[in-house]
């Protein structure tokens, strides 16, 4: 399947969920927000919510600092 992550098209394979692709991607979930489609996507969802082709996805990660 094809998506579009931080504006840039990456293929994946069918059926990876957010929190799948969280892991491959080797982030800590504890650090970042995910965008599915525009709409903030809530951490206990994650697991639960496959991603589908032409999805679209933002992660920021949280960074602190002085």
């Amino acid at each position: 399947m094809k998506i579009i992550l931080n504006g840039r098209e990456e293929i994946l394979t069918d059926g990876l969920t957010i929190a799948g692709l969280i892991d491959l991607k080797g982030l800590d979930s504890g650090t970042v927000i995910v965008l599915h489609n525009n709409r903030t996507a809530k951490r206990e969802d994650w697991p639960g919510t496959a991603l589908k082709d032409n999805d679209r996805l933002e992660i920021l990660r949280l960074v602190g600092g002085g």
